[in-house]
């Protein structure tokens, strides 16, 4: 039989109320207006990294319904599109504190289902983004009277550079670092080295950061990472870093290893974004992976014109956990998946 009771303490849940009631607060004050999208959608996103649920459809849905020609429907992993949709037609900073889902997604800092607080600011760009992170975030400490250090910020080429050794990543569009040396740093240290990644410059890449960046992340205050490779875009802008590096316009924030948020310059093309989208679905019909429809939504929007414009998704609970001390996210959910 599944337990009735909450996972959460009731003092967890004042917390986490208390949190959102503040960062309402802040979001109001800096006239950012909240708004409220749709959970279901007619799309998903492409991305590889992601999987969504998807529904059944309604026996009376149109079997015409845009591009989910079965009438079902994909639960949201992060109300982006929708927003942007809401950006391109008003042109205002909003914020949302939404449900979000992901398949295949638990853990000590996942559950399926989670909230995520995502906010967009007219006229800023990635670097602009990440002090107005730094000041909510500043606030939230500040309010649970945490100790509160200023963040820091590092590019990704330099992290790579530092672990491999001068010069080890690129400085052009090619890939941003070579496998062969990460997988030889990895057997050097005495690491297992994951058949699975191949010739994968972005997987190791990622594992790269995983094992001898992220473990030595201060746990006292937020890092940013920027400056990411191109082929790790997604949906920002690409640009160049301060050393005239080719780099994805976006970053992502951590407190010690854990990563809380993730934002972007955002991409404002679209033909360009459609092509990636498509290049993302080709990878997910080569791995034999379920491919969504594109969102056909988000596409007009950024045809009609996207303001230029930056914003970032943080995960609310991953946000609390930082602030709790808290190490699994159960202990800030009233009911994770296994009592859902």
């Amino acid at each position: 039989m599944t337990p009735w009771e909450p996972r959460a303490p009731l003092e967890r849940l004042r917390f986490v109320a208390s949190l959102r009631a503040v960062i309402r607060a802040w979001m109001s004050a800096e006239n950012v207006l909240e708004v409220t999208t749709p959970v279901l959608s007619r799309a998903a996103p492409a991305d590889l990294h992601l999987d969504a649920f998807r529904t059944a459809p309604l026996p009376s849905t149109p079997t015409d319904d845009g591009p989910s020609t079965d009438g079902s429907r994909w639960l949201q992993t992060s109300p982006e599109y929708p927003m942007k949709r809401l950006l391109a037609a008003h042109g205002v900073d909003i914020h949302q504190i939404a449900p979000v889902f992901r398949a295949g997604e638990r853990g000590a800092r996942h559950n399926p289902e989670f909230t995520m607080l995502e906010w967009y600011r007219i006229g800023m760009d990635h670097n602009a983004l990440m002090d107005d992170v730094a000041a909510l975030f500043e606030t939230l400490w500040r309010r649970f009277d945490r100790p509160w250090h200023s963040p820091e910020r590092h590019g990704v080429h330099d992290l790579v550079n530092e672990v491999l050794g001068a010069g080890a990543a690129a400085t052009d569009r090619g890939p941003f670092l070579d496998v062969v040396q990460v997988r030889a740093h990895f057997l050097a240290e005495g690491r297992s080295w994951p058949a699975s990644i191949g010739d994968d410059a972005d997987a190791a890449l990622d594992l790269l950061l995983d094992e001898f960046v992220l473990p030595r992340l201060p746990r006292d205050r937020l890092t940013f990472l920027h400056g990411w490779p191109p082929s790790q875009a997604a949906l920002a802008r690409l640009g160049t870093d301060a050393a005239g590096r080719d780099v994805a316009e976006r970053f992502e924030v951590y407190m010690g290893a854990l990563e809380i948020g993730n934002g972007y310059h955002e991409l404002a093309d679209a033909d360009e974004q459609r092509a990636r989208f498509e290049q993302e679905l080709a990878r997910r019909r080569a791995g034999g992976r379920e491919t969504p429809p594109l969102d056909e939504g988000l596409l007009g929007a950024l045809a009609a014109g996207l303001p230029d414009c930056a914003g970032v998704a943080v995960g609310l609970d991953r946000l609390a956990m930082a602030l709790a001390d808290v190490t699994h996210i159960d202990e800030l959910i009233a009911f994770p998946f296994e009592r859902a």
